[in-house]
């Protein structure tokens, strides 16, 4: 769903946590750049980090259980790109400063903080919180 406003347009989904979540954000996301006309190369970045937050979401945001991983996107009239992922998970994400090379996680939120133009977290209203990132087009 696509939303058009003065101050730019954006689009929203829901997923339901599990493994299928980080594929349907990615081609939700895509589909809908796409449709705004962002260029591939800028699509293919929100795509990788958007699936970096939204698998965070899956792997860490357990409680409670049968919660709906939500994705909002919205692009303003200055071409600057935010995605937001909320969770109901309580628990901020952590920068970590570094992972070892065996390591089979710990790189999502360093592959954000490198990629995108500014990312944060901040509480959700009722329960949990949302994590997002913004691009510059």
């Amino acid at each position: 769903m696509s939303t058009e406003y003065d101050r730019g347009v954006s689009a929203g989904w829901s997923f339901t946590r599990g493994a299928q979540a980080p594929g349907r954000a990615r081609r939700l996301l895509r589909d809908q750049m796409a449709g705004w006309g962002v260029d591939k190369d800028a699509a293919d970045v929100a795509e990788l980090l958007v699936s970096e937050l939204v698998t965070n979401s899956v792997r860490h945001a357990c409680r409670p259980t049968g919660r709906l991983i939500a994705v909002g996107a919205e692009l303003d009239p200055d071409r600057l790109l935010r995605v937001e992922v909320a969770d109901a998970s309580d628990v901020p994400p952590v920068l970590r400063a570094r992972s070892g090379p065996e390591a089979e996680g710990g790189r999502g939120l360093v592959l954000v903080a490198a990629l995108a133009a500014d990312w944060g977290t901040y509480p959700r209203q009722h329960v949990g919180k949302v994590v997002w990132f913004t691009l510059a087009l």
